[in-house]
C-alpha cells in the first residue's frame, strides 16, 4: 500500500500538468495524434482509479478511528493528494466563484453580522491592472507575430487564460477580505490563497507599523514573524501570546508568533481589534499605541 500510495503522488505530480497541456491543445485546435490522447487517457484514467482505491482504503480507515464522514473523506484525500495539488485545485475553484461574486456585486465573502471587513485590494489595484495590460498587449503582440498555426493556438489559450487569471485574482481579494470579528478575532487572507484565523485569545498587542518588507507572502522570518504586504507594504503589526500555526500558499505548514499586514485604512481596524479584546476583557487587550 505503501509503495502503491508513493506511484500516485509522483504521478499526480508528473500526468496532470500533462492532461492540462493536452486539454489546451485541444481547446487551441491544435490535432493530437490519436495514440499520444489513448496513452495519455489510459495513465490518467489508471491515476484515477488507484487514487480511488487509497481514497476508498483510508476512509474506511479514519471512519474506524472514529472521525465524522466528512472529516474522513478530509483527511483521505491529505493522505493520498499531494498538498499542493490539493492548494491550487482549491484554488482554482475560489478564484472562478470569486470572480462570478465580483462581477455580479454580491457582498464580501466570510463576512457576517457584526464582523468588520478591512479591505487590502485597493492597495495593489495600480499593480494588479498593469499586470493586466501587460497581458493584454502581448496577447495581441503574438497574435499578429507568431506565424505557425499550432504554436499560434496554444499561445493564444494560454495569453487569454493568464488574462482572466490575473482578473480573477484581483477579483478574489476584493471579495475575500480580511475579518475582525466583534470579539476581536481576526482572519488574515490573501484571495484564495491564504486564510488565517487568529483567536481573540492569542492576540497579545496590535499597533499601527509602516513596513516594506521583502520576503514572499505569510513567509515566516527568523524571528517568527510572518509578512502579508500589499504592494510591498505593510500598515499593522500583531504580536501573539503564542505561535499560530496556518497553512501556506502551496499547502506547506508554517508558524508565526506575529503577523504584519496591509490594511487599506488600518486606523480602523487596529481600533476594532482593540476595542474587542477589552471587551472580551481577555489578557493581554491593553495593546501598545503605534
Amino acid at each position: 500500500m505503501k509503495t502503491l500510495r508513493k506511484t500516485v503522488r509522483r504521478a499526480f505530480a508528473a500526468l496532470l500538468p500533462g492532461e492540462a497541456v493536452l486539454v489546451l491543445c485541444v481547446a487551441g485546435g491544435v490535432r493530437i495524434p490519436p495514440a499520444v490522447r489513448l496513452t495519455v487517457e489510459l495513465a490518467v484514467l489508471a491515476l484515477m482509479a488507484a487514487a480511488a482505491v487509497l481514497l476508498l482504503t483510508d476512509h474506511r480507515r479514519h471512519r474506524r478511528d472514529g472521525l465524522g464522514h466528512r472529516r474522513a473523506v478530509r483527511a483521505a484525500l491529505a493522505d493520498t493528494v499531494p498538498a499542493p495539488v490539493r492548494k491550487l485545485t482549491a484554488h482554482e475553484v475560489f478564484l472562478s466563484t470569486s470572480f462570478l461574486r465580483w462581477v455580479t456585486r454580491r457582498g464580501p465573502h466570510g463576512v457576517r453580522d457584526g464582523d468588520l471587513p478591512v479591505p487590502y485590494a485597493p492597495g495593489q489595484v495600480s499593480v494588479m491592472y498593469g499586470f493586466l495590460f501587460v497581458c493584454i498587449v502581448e496577447t495581441v503582440g503574438l497574435a499578429f507575430l507568431i506565424p505557425w498555426p499550432v504554436v499560434h493556438a496554444v499561445t493564444l489559450v494560454l495569453d487569454i487564460w493568464g488574462c482572466y487569471f490575473v482578473l480573477a485574482l484581483h477579483a478574489s481579494c476584493v471579495v475575500r477580505p480580511h475579518v475582525i470579528g466583534p470579539d476581536g478575532s481576526l482572519r488574515l487572507r490573501y484571495g484564495a490563497l491564504l486564510d488565517i484565523r487568529i483567536p481573540a485569545d492569542r492576540i497579545a498587542s496590535v499597533r499601527l507599523d509602516r513596513r516594506f518588507p521583502d520576503g514572499k507572502l505569510a513567509a515566516v522570518d527568523g524571528n517568527g514573524v510572518a509578512d502579508m504586504a500589499v504592494a510591498g507594504m505593510t500598515t499593522v503589526t500583531v504580536e501573539l501570546t503564542e505561535p499560530v500555526r496556518y497553512v501556506r500558499a502551496l499547502g506547506k505548514l508554517a508558524e508565526a508568533r506575529a503577523f504584519r499586514f496591509y490594511a487599506d485604512d488600518p486606523a480602523p481596524a487596529v481600533a476594532a481589534l482593540r476595542a474587542g479584546r477589552s471587551s472580551a476583557g481577555t489578557p493581554g487587550s491593553a495593546a501598545r499605541a503605534g
